[in-house]
């Protein structure tokens, strides 16, 4: 039976997803588990078992995680790409009408009124006049599962739709509208849209993407949004381009200390993936991809390993975690052969420095096997199915 630890309060559907019979879900003990799921407890500070094969994180961020130290012992982590996408998809939208129309401000001032409310809320209403978004430009840089939902709404709302996302997927491709203008480069995006919403992950490369450089390139009064991640934008230059009016808006799912109560800034308590439906999916997701890695070795939606997988119904087999190095498939084969053990079929994947390799074999695979594999250098785990 494969214990299951929660780090976070999961949804249920997805839990009741890991059958009662091979999982054992527990909120308590760490020691011995084999699988992590969480949404955004973090665990860099956290010692982790000797036992632990696959961290699900219940949602697309993996901040909260230590991928480099799982990837080291050959951990492996999931995530649950566009499981969320919709929430977060609804929420931009929200931010494209807050930051043109003043609507938190008016709501805060009409909160303040006494005695004749209408007759002030007629005089004082020229206050919070806005902008509508129809006709205008918007920006999206990161055509991913939340970029594309985004840029598609936007264009059926009637703005104008520019992209830019060098590394477009085969699917992103196929789901984004057509009238979508495909940029050449961040700096197309900067000097053409009314609107810039950010959706890119955070990396060495990403982060302070929105700074005073970038920001320079831009239109006067633009507006910005992040629900992307908070460092993607640079909190000094922002605040200094708000306070010139070169941007006219900044709305914000990450805020922190620097960007709360700033007349033109909309900070949001992180609500991009809070809702019923979006933590049902991303439980549900998180919960198949550990399952079917724990079981089968098939990995789906891995942060730090290659997706890899390999159809069942041979007698035996394995999955074995290496470095990505020359030679390492020739001693699999060696050692196997060794035992007279014939392989029916396999697969290999790398991603960077890490390797993974599935074989299925016509003969049962026996102990002395898994041994010799572990001792092949190079090799960080073995695990028979």
């Amino acid at each position: 039976m494969f214990k299951i630890l929660t780090l976070n309060k999961i949804a249920a559907c997805g839990l009741d997803r890991l059958d009662k019979k091979t999982f054992e879900i527990t909120d308590a003990d760490t020691h011995d588990s084999e699988g992590i799921i969480l949404r955004s407890f973090n665990m860099h500070d956290m010692e982790l078992p000797e036992s632990l094969k696959a961290i699900a994180r219940a949602g697309a961020g993996t901040n909260n995680i230590p991928v480099d130290k799982c990837s080291e012992k050959g951990i492996v982590v999931f995530n649950t790409p566009g499981a969320n996408a919709n929430a977060v998809k609804e929420l931009v939208i929200a931010g494209l009408l807050l930051t043109s129309r003043k609507i938190t401000d008016s709501i805060n001032w009409a909160n303040t009124l006494e005695g004749d409310v209408p007759k002030q809320v007629e005089k004082g209403k020229s206050n919070f006049a806005g902008c509508e978004i129809k006709g205008k430009t918007l920006g999206v840089i990161g055509l991913g599962a939340i970029g594309v939902l985004v840029a598609n709404a936007a264009l059926k709302l009637g703005m104008n739709v520019i992209g830019f996302d060098p590394y477009l997927s085969i699917n992103s491709a196929w789901n984004l509208n057509h009238n979508v203008k495909k940029a050449a480069s961040n700096d197309e995006v900067f000097e053409n849209a009314d609107y810039i919403s950010v959706h890119v992950p955070l990396m060495d490369t990403t982060r302070n993407l929105i700074n005073k450089d970038a920001i320079m390139k831009m239109k006067d009064g633009v507006k910005i949004l992040n629900f992307a991640r908070g460092e993607l934008v640079n909190n000094a230059d922002i605040k200094e381009a708000i306070a010139s009016g070169k941007v006219s808006s900044y709305i914000v799912d990450f805020p922190n200390e620097d960007v709360l109560n700033i007349p033109g800034i909309i900070p949001i308590p992180h609500l991009g993936a809070s809702t019923e439906e979006s933590e049902d999916n991303c439980a549900v997701m998180a919960a198949d991809e550990l399952s079917d890695y724990l079981l089968t070795g098939n990995i789906t939606n891995s942060v730090n390993f290659p997706n890899c997988s390999l159809a069942g119904g041979a007698v035996g087999r394995i999955a074995i975690i290496h470095k990505n190095v020359p030679n390492m498939i020739t001693q699999f084969a060696a050692t196997l052969s060794k035992d007279n053990i014939n392989i029916h079929d396999m697969i290999n994947k790398s991603r960077d420095m890490v390797g993974y390799t599935i074989i299925n074999t016509d003969n049962a695979i026996n102990e002395s096997v898994i041994s010799d594999m572990k001792n092949i250098e190079g090799v960080l785990r073995v695990t028979q199915f």
